[in-house]
């Protein structure tokens, strides 16, 4: 963690990239034995040369008794991450219109003096996501405890991701969250971003989510 993120910026066709921590059940109880690897690429071809031959990479991954790669194409993003936004690229019709598995990042710093406010509203959410129709599987993610978190998340579909997030299901407690943000001023720095999941490779919790038998 405190090596790897420092060699990224003499990675060829590295665009942006964050190493992350996490947390059980999207909260503030940190989960020391698993970590996220953001990243945004020139093309494929510089992403497969990075995880096949970077040194510090293959260190990394004999410290892992497990690995599940994500390959994404960005649909839709709006925000920012440290004052740009990593996913501005332009969606093709086609991309925007298959049908089939996407995935969610939200990011935001979080205001110090809200921070209470927000992390009493996550618990509730974080219950009712995990029953939700569609939902794949995610996890919280964070850039420093407390106030840089993120979360990411799979799902079945974009209409079954929307009808959660935007729908009046699970009591509301998701658009009433979202609506929180706005009015209290959670955040001083958000991203929303959607991606189109072109494949994966490897296992969550001994098995790939998207591949599970009953999604084959």
């Amino acid at each position: 963690m405190g090596v790897l993120p420092r060699q990224f910026g003499q990675v060829p066709g590295l665009r942006f990239a964050k190493l992350l921590g996490s947390g059980f059940d999207f909260g503030l109880r940190p989960n020391l034995c698993r970590y996220g690897l953001m990243a945004v690429w020139d093309s494929e071809a510089a992403a497969q040369a990075f995880f096949s031959g970077h040194t510090g990479w293959q260190q990394f991954r004999q410290r892992s008794t497990e690995l599940w790669t994500a390959y994404l194409q960005p649909l839709q993003a709006h925000g920012a991450w440290d004052g740009q936004n990593p996913f501005a690229y332009e969606v093709t019709e086609v991309a925007e219109a298959a049908d089939g598995p996407v995935a969610v990042l939200t990011r935001a710093s979080i205001r110090p003096l809200r921070a209470w406010s927000f992390w009493r509203a996550v618990p509730p959410v974080s219950r009712a996501v995990t029953s939700a129709a569609g939902y794949v599987g995610g996890i919280g993610l964070g850039e420093l405890p407390f106030i840089r978190q993120a979360t990411f998340s799979v799902w079945e579909s974009a209409a079954l991701m929307r009808q959660y997030a935007y729908g009046a299901g699970h009591d509301g407690r998701h658009k009433d969250v979202v609506r929180r943000t706005r009015q209290e001023k959670w955040y001083s720095e958000e991203l929303f971003a959607r991606f189109r999941v072109l494949r994966t490779d490897g296992t969550w919790d001994g098995y790939n989510p998207l591949l599970r038998p009953e999604r084959a």
